[in-house]
């Protein structure tokens, strides 16, 4: 089978009072260390980490004398190489109070990481190589970009939920009203998206186009009926009715149908006053804290508590101003769990800088882009095949230019992604993708293939024989008669009209 290559540049730069004794020949050096993915296809996955280990510069060294970690990552990102799926690890002293007490590898909100020396070379080895992996891809990770394709025993419990692969994805955030004679609820959904879910959509613009709408549906309930708690006077719903509690929603969310590309649903949830306080219970009957849950590849939904008027002539509908921060906060929580992008769990010597705003780092979006590429590989092979597969069936067929030049095309620009996985070129590799999948999408559904993908021949038949077939008995029936008098002539020769 075919072999992809994934190929990480990394350069290990070794500041000055870390570089380990028994490095095998003087630095600079290079160095490639390969890894068989055992991903269980006809196609072999390697990758390669293409090792450049040298020591820091002048520039280098001045950016790592600063106070914190977070300065001096600021500091070093404008002078390393910022291509994607790239890496820079800069290995720093043992004594170095550049980390805190106890941690041994930050790892920054671009493309780099700064380790503690300590040990030998094979010491340092292990930290990178389970450092590379947290930045780029592991096994697992592949894996679940090729989840479709794969056995169900390799996979990790989390691999079918994160979103497939596609050129565009549709958000649409909603605000659920049960009971407006009870709740005016206000949100402003506008200036939150702008702040909070902007940012990130822009860091993922590279990935795919991302459009976002919002919408209020009033009288929306939940397919569930929460059950009252005496204890605490409050409703709950545990997890097992989670799932039914979406489908009644769904009808109102509006078409999804009609959408080109994967809908994402978040749902802000305002419980009817006879339902509320309104709690989610975890599989153990715990409350959940952050009071939402999520589908994979559906969306999610949070619920909006309303605190009871401290009076009860209140005058209703009660004014309710929706915590924008507290929510988005679980939504974008979620779309990164939606994405595939949620932390893996790492050793307590690990420090992951936090993100700030814009809620997703650049060794994030590289994640994202090799676990994309090689899903789109595998993808328009799968089309091409089937493709081939079903003109095969057909036999006398005769294809259009068209649809041969967007074949060609789409098998060039997976050659050229392979190959620019194989130099390491991750974003040259991502695009050749996406071009790809759309050439052989247009292949498969041209409207000249199409009537012959749904219409075989015996289909023909089986279509129009019934519609005939009235009109066919007095054609056969006359059919016999003149049979039968042909044949009574021969007989009867000698009569005369």
């Amino acid at each position: 089978g075919a072999q992809l290559q994934l190929a990480v540049p990394v350069a290990v730069v070794f500041a000055p009072g870390s570089v380990p004794g028994d490095l095998p020949r003087p630095l600079p050096f290079r160095d490639v260390q390969e890894m068989e993915i055992s991903v269980n296809l006809r196609a072999g996955i390697t990758s390669r980490h293409q090792m450049l280990y040298r020591s820091t510069t002048a520039q280098e060294e001045a950016a790592l004398g600063a106070a914190t970690a977070r300065e001096a990552d600021a500091a070093l990102r404008l002078l390393q190489d910022t291509s994607l799926g790239s890496l820079t690890l800069y290995v720093i002293p043992e004594t170095s109070s550049l980390l805190p007490q106890g941690i041994s590898i930050y790892v920054g909100k671009h493309r780099s990481a700064l380790v503690r020396a300590g040990g030998g070379l094979a010491a340092l080895r292990a930290r990178l190589q389970q450092l590379t992996q947290v930045m780029s891809f592991t096994a697992s990770s592949i894996a679940a970009a090729l989840s479709d394709r794969v056995p169900d025993s390799q996979l990790g419990p989390d691999a079918r939920r994160h979103l497939k692969s596609s050129l565009g994805y549709e958000i649409t955030f909603s605000l659920l009203n049960p009971d407006p004679k009870s709740h005016a609820v206000d949100w402003d959904i506008e200036d939150a998206v702008s702040r909070y879910v902007q940012p990130v959509l822009d860091k993922l613009s590279l990935v795919a186009n991302f459009s976002v709408d919002s919408q209020i549906l009033y009288y929306a309930v939940l397919g569930v009926t929460p059950r009252f708690d005496k204890e605490s006077s409050s409703f709950l719903l545990s997890a097992h009715s989670l799932p039914h509690v979406i489908n009644p929603v769904e009808a109102r969310l509006g078409s999804s149908a009609a959408s080109l590309y994967p809908v994402l649903n978040f749902l802000l949830y305002v419980p009817e006053r006879s339902h509320s306080p309104l709690y989610i219970q975890d599989k153990d009957g715990a409350p959940v804290s952050t009071n939402a849950f999520h589908s994979p590849r559906w969306g999610g939904i949070m619920i909006y508590n309303v605190e009871a008027p401290a009076s009860p002539q209140a005058s209703l509908p009660l004014h309710v101003d929706v915590d924008m921060v507290r929510v988005m906060e679980v939504f974008l929580a979620q779309l990164r769990l939606l994405f595939g992008l949620s932390r893996e769990e790492l050793p307590p010597e690990f420090l992951v800088e936090s993100l700030g705003n814009e809620g997703l780092a650049d060794w994030e979006l590289d994640r994202l882009l090799w676990a994309h590429t090689v899903e789109n590989i595998a993808t328009v092979s799968t089309t091409l095949t089937s493709l081939a597969q079903l003109l095969d069936k057909i036999g006398n067929i005769v294809i259009k230019d068209d649809v041969a030049s967007e074949v060609y095309r789409a098998v060039a620009a997976v050659q050229s992604a392979v190959a620019e996985l194989a130099t390491g070129h991750l974003h040259a590799a991502f695009q050749a993708s996406k071009e790809a999948v759309t050439s052989s999408e247009r292949a498969f559904f041209d409207p000249s293939l199409l009537h012959l993908l749904y219409f075989p021949d015996d289909q023909k038949f089986a279509i129009y024989i019934p519609l005939f077939l009235p009109m066919a008995v007095p054609i056969l029936l006359s059919l016999a008669k003149i049979v039968r008098e042909a044949r009574q002539r021969k007989k009867d020769p000698t009569k005369m009209d």
